[in-house]
């Protein structure tokens, strides 16, 4: 019986290394509008460069991946991923570490295996020449990047913890609805 509770707790001992995530997570990247750029993208972790688009590896952290981009016509966006928690985790507590490993260096989180950067519209040299309508276009198109702005100012508010989810969704409704 000793033997037995041995060679048990031997194997279950030997399924918590298995269960040990790689420290890094390949994100695919590109920009809403397909152009081209680059990102600086940061965690407590570590800082890492990518050209867009792009797989770019970065290290796994409980805190959310912020990028800062530029595409290659000097459009910026800012923004960050969330850092979700892995479904290894929970499985790692029936081998008897309740994944402590992976919860001490973070492996056990994930980051979105690809994600789309929202950049604003370009601003077309076409609009400036007086046409029927221009007018009119360009008016929508500063409307649009004006809600755009808002709705990124208001998410900062919402990741630094100044107002909450629901009072997030409920002044996002409200921008999107024009009022």
């Amino acid at each position: 019986m000793k033997r037995f509770l041995i060679v048990v707790m031997g194997f279950s001992f030997a399924g918590c290394a298995t269960l040990t995530e790689d420290a890094m997570d390949p994100v695919a990247l590109s920009f809403s509008d397909g152009s081209a750029g680059d990102c600086r993208l940061s965690n407590k972790r570590g800082v890492w460069q990518a050209d867009i688009p792009s797989v770019v590896s970065v290290r796994k952290s409980d805190d959310d991946l912020k990028y800062e981009c530029n595409t290659k016509d000097g459009r910026e966006a800012f923004g960050s991923l969330e850092s979700k928690m892995g479904a290894k985790i929970v499985a790692s507590a029936v081998f008897i570490d309740f994944g402590i490993t992976d919860a001490i260096t973070d492996k056990h989180r994930d980051y979105a295996d690809s994600f789309v950067i929202p950049v604003p519209p370009r601003e077309d040299a076409s609009q400036d020449v007086a046409t029927p309508g221009s007018s009119e276009k360009r008016i929508a198109t500063s409307e649009r990047n004006s809600v755009y702005s808002q709705l990124e100012d208001l998410n900062s508010l919402k990741e630094r913890g100044i107002i909450t989810e629901e009072e997030f969704d409920v002044e996002k409704k409200r921008l999107l609805a024009g009022e």
